[in-house]
């Protein structure tokens, strides 16, 4: 099999099981928490702010592209690569994958509040090692499906970091209703992340499994939600939308 086939196989292999990405994250970070768990109280609530203003930063990026994306792109699909057609106006005219810089964002917000500077650095790199070969395994299937459209776009628009001079407006309204139907899950996950690393800090502080009422109140008000977006979205119509995923 040749590198290409390999870096294609690996890709498809990952992405299909990307869900499962964060759970490794949480093991990894278990003793760089362990070694951070006491820091002073001035240095924890400016780890807490940045880790907090990331990780809104990185919702924002995954609302914005979710909320003006059409039907077949952009989607939880995680058995094969869809895409009906080319996303090439709104955030997709600025980079090509604002998904998966949304999800850097919102880990490494996380990653800030494990207060452990080399766990953001792992982050980094493990999240470029995963994150590169789906990328590259998407891209030859937009390749082969769209052929010198694909060719063009990606030649003028950035993979990973945005150029803004280059914004087209997308072709869609942004859809609250869009956000609500799709992205409740994910904000569960960054609100578990938070939770896990709070416990886990503070059973290495008290020998205790405790969290702090805030974020303990923040978890239940946010698991509600989440029941009710759920059940909305598969028991009513009230989320349905047309031409939108």
């Amino acid at each position: 099999m040749s590198l290409v086939d390999s870096f294609e196989k690996q890709g498809n292999f990952l992405f299909k099981y990307r869900g499962q990405f964060p759970v490794l994250l949480f093991f990894i970070s278990i003793p760089f928490i362990f070694l951070s768990s006491e820091i002073n109280l001035f240095f924890q609530f400016i780890y807490n702010a940045i880790a907090v203003s990331i990780t809104i930063i990185g919702l924002i990026i995954r609302f914005y592209t979710i909320g003006t994306t059409p039907k077949g792109t952009s989607g939880r699909n995680t058995n094969k690569q869809i895409a009906d057609y080319l996303n090439s106006t709104g955030v997709y005219s600025i980079v090509r994958n604002p998904l998966y810089l949304g999800n850097y964002f919102i880990w490494l917000g996380i990653a800030f509040f494990t207060y452990n500077l080399y766990f953001i650095i792992v982050l980094t790199l493990l999240f470029w090692l995963y994150y590169e070969r789906i990328i590259f395994a998407e891209e030859r299937f937009l390749e082969k499906k769209f052929g010198s459209k694909y060719l063009n776009w990606s030649s003028e628009t950035p993979v990973f970091i945005p150029s803004f001079k280059k914004f087209k407006k997308s072709s869609l309204p942004f859809s609250f209703k869009s956000v609500l139907r799709r992205e409740y899950a994910g904000i569960l996950a960054v609100v578990v992340g938070f939770s896990f690393v709070e416990i886990v800090r503070t059973y290495f502080l008290t020998n205790s499994f405790n969290m702090s009422p805030v974020i303990f109140k923040i978890l239940i008000f946010i698991s509600i939600l989440v029941f009710v977006l759920r059940y909305m979205k598969h028991n009513t119509n009230i989320l349905d939308e047309n031409d939108r995923s």
